[in-house]
């Protein structure tokens, strides 16, 4: 059987997803935000660093100095990524674990939340890259990572280097600038516009699904003889995002 043209040749090991947009259809601190009366500020905020300008600590600092979190409130956050996890993301994360596929959340988010969402999606936490935050013992916000790359707009660039020295052909998928900022390091970055579509990182990226399913990225990650190893149930969600792909719910390139 020939390949369709959107179809990888050879296997790859890894998938990086990003979290915030990605995996769950929030932006985790926008969520908070919104609990706190800062919604306008912080959301204007983090559409700029999405769509335009990728993060930097200033930008980092400023939202949550906006929002200042509690302990508790970060926390629940976990469970709100859950609450709103993007369809069918359970399903092809299982796939790929199933296919011995290394699976990573790379995120600007603030680690706790992440590391709880990532718990409930199977994902060990050795394999979760986030923004730790630091809390007083009344569980008020003191302080974020200002070490960490991720609250940065080339963090994600350094991250994903890193997992490249493991994992040499590998996919990256996320929905903003601070991640197209490592394409070119990925075997096949994918762009994810279910959530958030935006209009100039669809326009960048080779691959941009703008379904709310995450289905698609099947097709578009696995190979004619990984999809025949599928179990019957899987290849039936394999073909609802090549169904995805022949209708136009993704661009390509």
């Amino acid at each position: 059987m020939a390949l369709k043209h959107w179809q990888l040749s050879a296997p790859v090991s890894a998938i990086v997803f990003d979290c915030d947009g990605t995996l769950s259809r929030i932006e985790g601190i926008d969520e908070l935000a919104k609990h706190n009366g800062v919604s306008d500020e912080v959301t204007s905020l983090t559409e700029l660093a999405m769509g335009q300008s990728g993060l930097n600590e200033h930008l980092y600092q400023t939202r949550l100095e906006l929002v200042y979190p509690t302990k508790d409130q970060v926390h629940a956050l976990g469970q709100q990524y859950a609450d709103h996890q993007v369809p069918d993301v359970d399903q092809v994360i299982r796939i790929f674990h199933r296919l011995n596929k290394t699976i990573y959340i790379v995120s600007a988010g603030l680690y706790p939340a992440v590391k709880i969402f990532g718990d409930l999606l199977q994902i060990p936490s050795q394999r979760i890259f986030a923004v730790d935050i630091e809390f007083d013992p009344q569980g008020k916000f003191v302080a974020f990572d200002r070490a960490s790359p991720l609250v940065r707009r080339e963090g994600k660039r350094t991250i994903v280097s890193q997992l490249k020295q493991t994992h040499p052909q590998l996919i990256h998928v996320g929905d903003g600038m601070n991640d197209y900022v490592a394409h070119d390091l990925a075997t096949r970055f994918i762009g994810y516009g279910g959530a958030f579509y935006r209009e100039n990182i669809a326009a960048c990226c080779d691959y941009y699904i703008k379904s709310l399913s995450l289905a698609p990225l099947l097709p578009l990650a696995l190979t004619q003889g990984e999809y025949e190893s599928l179990l019957p149930p899987e290849q039936l969600l394999y073909q609802q995002g090549v169904s995805a792909i022949e209708d136009g719910k993704v661009m390509l390139k």
